[in-house]
């Protein structure tokens, strides 16, 4: 009975504790704009755990007692703010805490991400965005940590992409976004998740997250070795002017513009708001013997505001195009016989022109019960026109083996997330419910040409309607002080429909190719991070993931496992501070593929190589020297193999074994800035059986600027050792016009990489 009257006491006494229960609340901003900043760390000093800012900026501390706190805000490149709070029994107190830039300090990096657990790579990547010199959109993709990127069909097509053993050709298994734009295409004309990031003007961008392997719910196709999510600026420091010039006449014109200034005007409210313009255009001859001819344009304009307390409007709208001349990959023996120099062509008429215009929308609102509700809409028009000639004359020895890929397309798509913040026995749930759907409509096109002007037949046309519905759960639970685990799963819905024709070799004409198949694939992850010290996290994650196949391949086939080919990874590391400036970030992984496909561009089929497994072992490091000078390497060790094949023909083509890259770099506010970087790529099997090696290379390139508060010159060397090596590389079985008929040769070909290339620059800021 004594027992009974405890219990019922206690009960008793709740309401009256939660009563007394106070609670801080507060939204943290940009001190210039004004603007919310979202993933803030915000804690109580002398408090254990802490949380981080919303979408919207607020925070929430429930369930204090009555007492004196001291509240702390921190994130990397803004000043920490403290305030004193003194709450008394049941209050709720409101605060706002607006937080200055300030130069980076290692010192003020923090290794754990209280909003965002699964961003194991945060603190590198916030480093790496402060200081590496960006310049163009290719330098925005070497952002991601052990990525590399290989260009062979002049500076207007999509990069080929390596990265943790992965040839990922143009993307196939590595997901790319821009403020929630996707930039991977669904079985595009040149290839599977073909990924092109040039219509990003690269001083426009803000953010990038990195997600390395299968383990985060918001991501689905694509989305295996890894995804990295860029967002552009909402505000402006200052309007800007840029001029560059370089060598193989090559410049660039860049134009930002503020169009509110700081708060001083307003659009569609009285609170914060900043909208901006930004333009750029290149053209380039390159260093080929063939003129490049290449330009682009590129426009974008931006608002973003907040509507009312709880409501904020993000609205978007660029276009981007481009065309270009081509010298494409060329043979060994083309060079070693004298046919052709290291910088010519085989078909000189190689090229291509592409565009694509965005809009979309973002409206964040605040929900009661702690909740955000984030709504995306967003609309692409996309065209392709691609002249490649990867076999020179093996198919027609009188016309060459010219091919035009096209690619006409409309993308449109919605995501939503509800985000909530809860408690689950006394402690910390965050859970996020996402839900989405893309839509691509396109007709597609691979036609034999010859010299761009003049079609000799089809290879395949038609029309393409492809479908991804989506959505997904992830709970984020503070089990202890120190340990957090994650847990999700995501369903993904595809629909694939193709109508047209394809050239049966068979029956030597076109036959058609129609139908519509449905796939689903569901993706678990659970990943658990454990805070040993402040200064040392631990951290064990796995997942289920996939890439898609193209819709044509999916429609031929009598396979019901090729569609959505599943991806097993899982990892374990650490991201820890041995000296209070010095980060690293270490991850020993694995990841299991069930096909391996392989686009061939000059079929439009897509071959399956089968099972592939790999693991390998990734560090970065980050070290502050002194107030101004920083060291930074990347190390990746990658070991990937055919599974199946038998030893000594089970070789991943192309996929590398070991990268690096690294630098020091000189960082101060206002006066002289420098940076030498280095990139290194070992020789690599480039077929199954490792007869045809890609060569290796090791480069140097460096950057200077003088900046001070109205101006800044500066100049870029790549290259600056003048090193001869291969770009993309590939092994591929050709005839040149000399070669007797029926005749060929299995060797490498190759696009030489750029020589010695000084640029020089010049900005006016107001």
């Amino acid at each position: 009975m004594r027992w009974l009257c405890v219990v019922l006491l206690t009960l008793s006494s709740l309401p009256l504790l939660a009563q007394n229960a106070g609670v801080i609340r507060g939204v943290v901003a940009d001190s210039a704009s004004g603007q919310p900043l979202p993933g803030v760390g915000v804690r109580l000093l002398g408090q254990p755990g802490g949380t981080a800012s919303d979408a919207l900026g607020n925070f929430r501390f429930s369930g204090l007692p009555a007492g004196t706190y001291t509240l702390q805000a921190t994130a990397l490149g803004y000043g920490t703010r403290t305030q004193v709070v003194l709450l008394k029994a049941g209050e709720s107190r409101t605060i706002s805490l607006s937080l200055p830039t300030a130069a980076l300090s290692l010192r003020e990096v923090t290794v754990s991400q209280p909003r965002d657990v699964n961003q194991s790579l945060a603190a590198i990547s916030h480093i790496d965005q402060v200081l590496r010199p960006v310049s163009s959109a290719q330098d925005l993709l070497r952002l991601v940590p052990g990525l590399f990127i290989a260009q062979h069909a002049g500076g207007g097509k999509a990069e080929q992409i390596f990265l943790r053993g992965f040839d990922c050709d143009h993307g196939t298994d590595f997901a790319v976004s821009i403020d929630g734009l996707p930039v991977n295409m669904v079985s595009h004309a040149h290839g599977q998740g073909y990924a092109d990031f040039h219509f990003v003007i690269p001083e426009t961008v803000d953010q990038l997250r990195v997600y390395k392997g299968p383990y985060t719910a918001r991501f689905g196709d694509f989305a295996t070795a890894g995804a990295g999510e860029f967002t552009t600026k909402t505000s402006l420091e200052h309007s800007q002017v840029k001029l560059e010039l370089g060598q193989f006449d090559t410049r660039r014109a860049l134009v930002l513009l503020d169009l509110l200034g700081h708060n001083d005007r307003h659009l569609l409210s009285k609170k914060p708001e900043s909208a901006y313009l930004a333009a750029e255009y290149n053209f380039t001859n390159s260093y080929f013997d063939q003129k490049q001819h290449f330009n682009r344009f590129n426009g974008l304009a931006k608002y973003t505001g907040q509507l009312s307390e709880r409501t904020s409007l993000m609205v978007l709208g660029s276009h981007f195009t481009s065309r270009w001349d081509a010298s494409g990959q060329i043979p060994e023996r083309g060079v070693r016989e004298g046919l052709i120099s290291r910088y010519g062509s085989i078909d000189p008429t190689e090229g291509g022109s592409t565009s694509r215009t965005n809009a979309s929308a973002v409206l964040t609102t605040g929900l009661p019960h702690d909740a955000v509700l984030r709504q995306q809409v967003y609309y692409s028009k996309y065209d392709f026109s691609l002249y490649s000639n990867f076999t020179f004359y093996l198919q027609d020895p009188v016309n060459g083996d010219e091919i035009h890929q096209t690619d006409d397309r409309h993308l449109l798509g919605y995501t939503a997330t509800y985000d909530r913040d809860a408690q689950l026995g006394g402690r910390g749930l965050h859970s996020t419910l996402g839900a989405g759907t893309r839509n691509d409509f396109s007709t597609l096109g691979l036609f034999h040409t010859v010299r761009r002007d003049t079609r000799l037949g089809t290879i395949t046309n038609g029309r393409l309607y492809e479908r991804n519905l989506n959505a997904y759960l992830d709970e984020t639970l503070n089990l202890t002080e120190r340990l957090t685990l994650n847990g999700s799963v995501r369903l993904d819905v595809f629909t694939f429909d193709f109508r047209g024709q394809l050239y049966d070799t068979t029956a030597a004409a076109l036959t058609p190719l129609r139908g519509r198949k449905t796939r689903a694939r569901v993706s678990p992850k659970l990943n658990a991070y454990y805070q040993l010290t402040p200064a040392v996290q631990l951290f064990a994650r796995s997942g289920f993931g996939f890439h898609s196949n193209d819709a044509r391949g999916v429609i031929r086939s009598t396979r019901a496992d090729n569609a959505l080919p599943r991806a097993i990874g899982y990892e374990v590391g650490s991201t820890f501070k041995p000296r209070p400036s010095l980060v690293v970030n270490a991850a020993l992984w694995a990841l299991h593929l069930q096909d391996e496909l392989v686009y061939i561009g000059d079929a439009g089929e897509v071959e399956s190589a089968g099972p592939t497994r790999r693991f390998g072992l990734d560090v970065s490091v980050r070290y502050q020297l002194t107030k101004a000078l920083f060291a930074d390497a990347d190390l990746n060790y990658n070991h990937g193999r055919q599974v199946g094949a038998p030893a000594g023909a089970n070789y991943i083509p192309l996929a590398p074994s070991f990268t690096s890259t690294g630098g020091l770099t000189l960082k101060r506010p206002g006066g002289l800035n420098a940076s030498l970087r280095y990139r290194y790529i070992d020789d690599r099997p480039a077929n199954d059986d490792g007869s045809i090696t890609a060569r290796g290379y090791f480069l140097l390139d460096a950057v200077v600027n003088y900046t001070k508060s109205r101006f800044q010159v500066g100049a870029t060397v790549e290259n600056l050792l003048n090193v001869e090596w291969n770009q993309a590389q590939f092994a591929t079985e050709t005839r040149l016009p000399t070669e007797p008929l029926g005749s060929s040769v299995d060797e490498l070909h190759f696009t030489p990489g750029t020589p010695f290339f000084l640029k020089l620059n010049a900005s006016v800021f107001f």
